[in-house]
């Protein structure tokens, strides 16, 4: 295992780019000492208040330093994928006195899923915890990274298993069986890594962000997912609403969604859309 100094943080990953302060005004949360408690608050607080969303994939603006994320995702109310999430949460954590992880997992391993999730493992209380902060609206709180540990994720049930090498992630589907979501390993990452999984991500046609807006929100009970042309609400007692959004609702579905473009950013992704 291969973990980030204060030190190496700095340097390598360049979190001194981060406002802590600014940072915790965005998702309302008090400055705490490292603690699995404050971790677990914070994450949830992160993820009620900042959407994942790929609109800057879609009009051509992808950019991953922590300037451009900070300055987008702190500055606005604006959100990102999974790597704008990760690595602004865990420059914050460093900057707060955590040990962080920084890993990449495989999505649907089971299928044709590719090797580009960032996701994090960040260390309290004595224990790492898997901290899957840009998992669409999937997860609202860390899970002790232990062979079957079990998390509510705001009314769905999430595990862990280890499978050799790798920590394997399911959801608990409404028929009682566990679908598989992703698996990754403990490979230590450089930042070079996640630009390369960027570009691809963010570039490559068969992406499923190249192609179609995904905007995802959660929240206790709740899951909103934009896709394409369709917002879908999942509860989780099982219930499920979906309506189409065309285009000339975009603007309108997005704010309800917590996502404010600029005149600009909105005539470029309506264009795009249509």
């Amino acid at each position: 295992m291969t973990t980030t100094t204060p030190d190496t943080a700095t340097r390598e990953w360049g979190i001194e780019a981060v406002d802590v302060d600014a940072y915790l005004d965005r998702i309302d949360h008090l400055r705490l000492p490292p603690s699995p408690a404050a971790l677990r608050s914070m994450m949830a607080a992160h993820i009620r208040a900042i959407p994942f969303e790929n609109v800057d994939v879609l009009i051509g603006h992808p950019g991953i330093s922590l300037a451009a994320i900070t300055a987008k995702l702190v500055g606005r109310r604006r959100g990102g994928y999974c790597y704008e999430h990760a690595l602004l949460f865990a420059a914050v954590l460093e900057r707060l006195g955590y040990t962080v992880e920084r890993r990449m997992a495989r999505v649907q391993p089971g299928g044709s899923g590719l090797h580009t999730h960032m996701l994090l493992v960040a260390h309290a209380g004595g224990e790492p915890h898997l901290v899957d902060i840009g998992f669409g609206a999937g997860m609202m709180y860390p899970m002790p990274l232990r062979d079957g540990a079990v998390v509510d994720q705001a009314g769905w049930e999430h595990r862990l298993d280890r499978v050799g090498p790798l920590w394997t992630l399911s959801k608990r589907t409404a028929d009682g069986d566990w679908e598989v979501l992703h698996e990754h390993d403990e490979a230590p990452q450089r930042p070079a890594d996640y630009e390369v999984a960027h570009h691809y991500v963010s570039t490559h046609p068969r992406s499923p962000f190249t192609g179609q807006l995904v905007v995802m929100r959660l929240e206790p009970g709740v899951s909103k997912r934009l896709v394409g042309g369709e917002l879908t609400v999942e509860y989780a007692d099982g219930r499920v609403e979906r309506t189409p959004v065309p285009v000339e609702d975009i603007d309108r579905t997005l704010r309800q969604l917590d996502v404010e473009l600029e005149p600009a950013e909105l005539a470029a992704l309506l264009t795009r859309l249509s």
